[in-house]
């Protein structure tokens, strides 16, 4: 761990100023890249754009592998350096980049067999099929950057070292903002153009990284030891970010049977998403390192201030977010799109999902803070609640009254997950106080 931060007694804002802003700023240029991709598209051709929304669920399905195994490494990293042992930790980071790549491999075999399939599930309509199927396969199978970088970033973050791990995105999202209207446009290669500019971006990032992050490669005997491990401390994240993938997917088959104008606008408010997204993505991932380790030194009361600190400082930012969505949803929709439909569709829509980031903050968080103490059934069953059992039935029912009613699902199970939330908090947090007045 980087000894210029001491997550076991420096105070909790000052570790969080301290690690958050490299996360934030390079979620930042990721999330402008993203709608910078979108904008160009959009221009290129509307059917290319809506090809976006139905590929949007894959990507969020191969970033929820690379990222929450990564996340696995990264709480098991910090776990061994909170109990001091340094041996433990280099082992686990030397298991990193096989295990990134074998990833890599079982992700990009499947998704190039099942995209057609999965594409005609969506729509009929035999451009937005070609769209998506030759964009699909571009973004899938040619991710091993994504993949590299994704896993040596935590394990660079794990160490309190956030400042490559920013550089490197920042500089992977610029190339890609910089290639995008060059091979769209200039070169004539439409919405290809906008996938190679990606997987491009994702590999410059990777190999920023290379030098920093290569760890003498583990025994393979030691595999048996450490893998379970990791993916125990990565699975809720891998279940909470890959939901996202089965959710939308879901509300997309839903709004198809609307209009495509509909199924667009899921995709455009996911774009301004990321983007507002940011603040609560960037502790998301502060916070896991530092609770995990003090909850390995069994800092229960210190665990629950860096929760209630974050909960606090979440609220504050997406709170700007909730603003920008209800004031001005027509403004957001016409930035990528002229389609009367969509826009007419957003400005009621917009205001639902705006409604929503208040209670979002709390519904993402306790999962997170579960998934750092190591309470992997708390954290799963958060993210099955609000991803299986609410989102998709939820929309469905209401779609069932119309479309404008579909979109109240979102405040309505933010606010549901967030309940149950807090009730799996105070009891764990009970519990743990009680061990530890029986240990003392």
């Amino acid at each position: 761990m980087d000894k210029s931060i001491d997550f076991g007694k420096e105070k909790i804002h000052k570790i969080i100023f301290k690690l958050a802003p490299p996360v934030m700023i390079a979620q930042l240029i990721q999330a402008l890249y993203n709608i910078i991709d979108s904008l160009f598209i959009g221009r290129f051709d509307p059917k290319a754009l809506t090809a976006l929304s139905i590929i949007y669920p894959l990507q969020l399905l191969m970033i929820a592998l690379a990222t929450g195994t990564g996340v696995g490494f990264n709480a098991l990293i910090s776990r061994y350096n909170g109990l001091n042992k340094e041996k433990e930790a280099l082992d686990v980071g030397g298991m990193a980049t096989p295990i990134a790549i074998i990833s890599w491999i079982i992700f990009s075999l499947i998704t190039f067999f099942i995209l057609p399939i999965y594409t005609k599930i969506q729509t009929s309509d035999v451009d937005i099929i070609n769209y998506s199927i030759s964009y699909g396969r571009i973004v899938c199978v040619f991710s091993i950057g994504l993949f590299l970088e994704s896993f040596w970033a935590k394990i660079l973050q794990a160490e309190g070292k956030m400042k490559l791990p920013m550089v490197d995105q920042i500089v992977g999202a610029l190339i890609n903002i910089i290639l995008d209207p060059l091979l769209i446009f200039t070169f004539n290669l439409g919405i290809n153009g906008a996938a190679i500019a990606t997987v491009i971006g994702q590999g410059i990032s990777a190999l920023i990284l290379l030098k920093s992050s290569l760890r003498k490669l583990t025994s393979i005997k030691l595999y048996k030891l450490y893998l379970g491990k990791i993916y125990k401390l990565g699975l809720p994240n891998i279940l909470m970010q890959s939901a996202y993938t089965f959710y939308i997917f879901g509300l997309n088959v839903i709004l198809s049977g609307f209009s495509d104008a509909a199924v667009t606008t899921l995709g455009i408010y996911y774009k301004w998403q990321t983007f507002f997204f940011i603040p609560l993505g960037s502790l998301q991932t502060c916070i896991v390192p530092i609770i995990s380790y003090n909850y390995a030194r069994s800092e229960i009361s210190r665990c629950k201030k860096i929760l209630n600190e974050t909960l606090l400082y979440g609220l504050i930012l997406m709170f700007i977010g909730t603003l920008v969505f209800v004031l001005i949803p027509k403004q957001l929709a016409m930035a990528f799109t002229s389609d009367h439909d969509v826009i007419e569709i957003s400005n009621y829509a917009f205001r639902f999902v705006g409604i929503s980031f208040i209670p979002m903050v709390t519904s993402l968080i306790y999962p997170v803070f579960f998934e750092a103490i190591g309470s992997i059934i708390k954290s799963s069953i958060l993210t099955i609640v609000r991803t299986v059992i609410c989102f998709v039935p939820l929309g469905y029912l209401f779609s069932r009254i119309s479309l404008f009613w579909f979109w109240t699902t979102y405040p309505l199970t933010e606010t549901i997950t967030s309940i149950i939330g807090f009730i799996f908090y105070i009891l764990s947090m009970k519990k743990e106080e009680n061990k530890l007045k029986n240990i003392g």
